[in-house]
């Protein structure tokens, strides 16, 4: 069976009119109600939630593609991009934290201007940084073909092969092109941003242009034509919910880079889109929660507690990874065993602190609510 770009039509792809009507509407009045809270908070918490949206986005893309990030890199690097003050900044020297969130900030800040090469290569710079492996900031060359594959050594599947590398300044320029005209402002204009998000997506994993990194600077497109699609940047994080099933997404990809008929492919896109948008309502209720909860028991903690609860907190929704306990708070915040221990079961006895396990393994974590 042939692939996609090598199919009679391409890069034309065929859908049912009409089929993502009702996910647009949906979409629009969740994005009206997140934009009308995000308004109406204090310009500190916008910080905060803009910083966690997109820590969670650059998080969950290196996690699709098997790269783990520290959070707590991932966000210093973040706030760094962003201009944000931290009373004591981190010295981050991971290239791949550094990098995704350079490309993080980059993309919310000129979700309006035209896609271009240039962007995309300056893009790929940012996502690369550190790579010594990788050409950066260029399309890929020589003969190799540029397969999608899975299985041991010797006993590998193919899953998808993109069009060879002589070909991908074409379709790149197709590709760039037809995005621009698409654009809600352009003169083929998709007034549907879910539509048009999830055919960005499809269209630039079908050229698969980079040697790396084609499933990052993919979805980041897909959340480009998004924001273009409601004319304001908004706060969404796709990859949260692709990750949490990657197989699916992988299989709906190698399914629809089969075809240029793609129905299925949209509506899988179009149902993570709208997951994306209630997971951005959950961590908005969180943010809220910390704020909330920050500003009960501010004055009986101590310097100590306060320290060690926002580095728990900073990881978000999903908890502090293997919890707290002693050796990690002395490690944390300088005390001693006996101090630690002592603001432990003062944090315990607050109802601050859930213990789990019991005897010398013990562990806590935040309760908020």
């Amino acid at each position: 069976m042939s692939y996609n770009w090598q199919q009679k039509g391409w890069p034309e792809f065929q859908f049912s009119p009409g089929i993502l009507d009702g996910f647009q509407v949906k979409f629009l009045l969740k994005s009206g109600k997140v934009s009308g809270q995000f308004a109406g908070i204090s310009e500190d918490q916008k910080e905060q939630y803009l910083v966690e949206t997109l820590l969670s986005e650059a998080i969950k893309t290196s996690a699709i593609e098997g790269e783990f990030l520290s959070r707590v890199d991932v966000m210093s690097s973040l706030k760094k991009n962003l201009g944000i003050h931290e009373e004591q900044p981190r010295l981050v020297k991971d290239h791949r934290a550094k990098g995704i969130a350079k490309l993080m900030v980059a993309v919310r800040q000129t979700w309006k201007a035209p896609l271009s090469d240039t962007m995309l290569f300056s893009w790929h710079e940012m996502l690369m940084e550190g790579n010594r492996y990788v050409q950066a900031g260029a399309w890929r060359k020589g003969s190799e073909p540029m397969q999608v594959v899975s299985g041991a050594l010797g006993k590998e599947i193919v899953h998808f092969e993109a069009p060879p590398s002589e070909q991908v300044p074409d379709e790149m320029n197709r590709f760039i092109a037809w995005f621009n005209a698409t654009n809600p402002e352009g003169e083929k204009a998709i007034r549907n941003p879910i539509l048009r998000a999830a055919l960005v997506h499809l269209y630039f994993e079908s050229i698969h242009p980079f040697e790396d990194g084609n499933g990052r600077i993919g979805r980041v497109l897909a959340e480009k034509a998004l924001h273009q699609g409601l004319d304001q940047p908004i706060l969404i994080s796709l990859s949260q919910v692709i990750e949490a099933n990657r197989q699916l997404y992988y299989d709906k990809l190698k399914q629809e880079q089969r075809s240029l008929q793609v129905d299925d492919w949209l509506l899988y896109f179009a149902n993570v889109v709208m997951k994306a948008q209630e997971k951005v309502e959950e961590l908005i209720e969180f943010s809220l929660q910390k704020t909330r909860f920050f500003d009960s028991y501010s004055n009986e903690l101590n310097e100590r507690e306060m320290k060690a609860l926002n580095r728990m907190l900073d990881e978000g929704p999903d908890g502090f990874e293997g919890g707290m306990n002693a050796k990690k708070y002395s490690s944390l915040t300088g005390a001693s065993k006996a101090t630690a221990t002592r603001d432990l079961q003062h944090l315990r006895g607050l109802g601050i602190f859930l213990a789990e396990g019991g005897g010398r393994s013990v562990r806590y974590q935040v309760k908020l609510a």
